[in-house]
């Protein structure tokens, strides 16, 4: 069997687009078993009726992604208690960010859905496929068939749906860019060295003491730390605590849902050699450290704490923080040691906070090392 012969560039150029998709069709070994058309293609009534349904979806879609970058970019998010003004705006912010994101992804998916049943043709096609490189004649075929595939559906026909289908995907492709980029539109820093990314809720207020509290899972409930409550070799989870605080559940509930404030107090067996990092020398209470338990690689909880090796371990990805040095990494991907909380006894012998990390809480960023906190 002798092979067809290469058509040139110039004869391909000739070839009208039907010729082009059985050319192409050939060349790529399809057989065409069924092509039915449309359903309701003979109905214009059906027909009117479907192309106002995915007309009102694409609508829809455009409408919930308006909604979403609105809320996304104006939306007040700062922390509000029950009962002040504003609270209720707070509550249904997150909510009122998923629900206008689906409505968008999820009326242009339906708008998508709708209109393949409504307009594409019923056809079945079997193809025989090799291996190899495609051949350049593919790129008129191929164009071709996508041609064709429009006209036979009327997508090329319908403007108003064309258009507000592709402005649809543009608009969801341009809020995954707005959900990527969107932390770099609010200013970290307009609160200068009080910014987030430099103070925690260790922070003094006023003078007032700050507590070191212990962990137990019930907000109402009051642990404050004394030396003697933790054993050598002992670890304690706590979070930050003021008098001012008690009785009021919103804010103790507030100190140990904050992400950055829960920090791992470790007693260390008497005799035990530190070396200490620069700056951290007297961070510390005689046997007591006190250390971040947020992992700086990724933020993850970094509380897993072998007593054998005196390391703290991050269980996401494996880095491993020497105590005994500072808790600077000695494995994994981390870069740089936990943050040391500096701490002391106040004269009713528990253990309080002397002031906030002396440095940044958490994953590193780009400004991590300019000193203006």
């Amino acid at each position: 069997m002798s092979t067809p012969r290469e058509p040139t560039g110039p004869e391909l150029e000739r070839l009208s687009r039907s010729e082009l998709v059985d050319l192409g069709h050939t060349l790529d070994g399809i057989r065409i078993v069924t092509d039915e058309p449309p359903p309701g293609s003979s109905d214009p009534r059906r027909e009117r009726r479907n192309r106002r349904r995915v007309t009102l979806l694409l609508v829809l879609s455009l409408l919930a992604a308006g909604a979403f970058v609105g809320a996304y970019l104006f939306w007040p998010t700062g922390y509000v208690p029950p009962g002040a003004p504003g609270h209720t705006a707070h509550l249904l912010y997150t909510p009122l960010l998923g629900i206008t994101f689906f409505g968008a992804v999820g009326a242009l998916g339906a708008a998508m859905i709708v209109y393949v049943r409504s307009f594409y043709p019923d056809e079945v096609a079997v193809q025989h496929l090799e291996k190899g490189p495609s051949a350049e004649r593919d790129r008129f075929t191929a164009a071709a068939t996508f041609a064709e595939a429009g006209a036979h559906t009327g997508f090329g026909r319908r403007a108003l749906i064309r258009r507000l289908g592709l402005t649809g995907l543009g608009v969801v492709g341009i809020l995954g860019g707005l959900v990527a980029i969107g932390g770099l539109v609010r200013n970290p820093w307009k609160e200068g060295g009080d910014a987030p990314l430099w103070t925690t809720g260790w922070k003094p207020v006023g003078g007032e003491t700050v507590f070191l509290r212990e962990t137990t899972g019930d907000p109402t409930e009051i642990v404050k730390i004394r030396p003697e409550d933790v054993d050598p070799d002992g670890m304690v989870t706590v979070v930050p605590f003021r008098e001012s605080e008690r009785g009021d559940v919103e804010a103790l509930h507030a100190a140990e849902m904050a992400p950055d404030n829960p920090v791992m107090l470790i007693r260390l067996p008497p005799g035990t050699r530190v070396d200490h990092l620069p700056r951290r020398e007297d961070l510390h209470y005689g046997d007591y450290y006190a250390f971040s338990k947020v992992c700086t690689h990724l933020g993850c909880p970094a509380s897993l704490y072998d007593t054998r090796l005196q390391v703290f371990l991050c269980p996401c990805h494996q880095s491993q923080f020497k105590i005994t040095e500072g808790a600077r990494p000695i494995f994994g991907p981390a870069a740089r040691p936990l943050p040391q909380l500096p701490i002391t006894v106040d004269a009713d012998g528990f253990l309080v906070a002397r002031g906030d990390f002396p440095d940044p809480v958490g994953p590193s960023f780009w400004e991590i090392g300019r000193g203006s906190h």
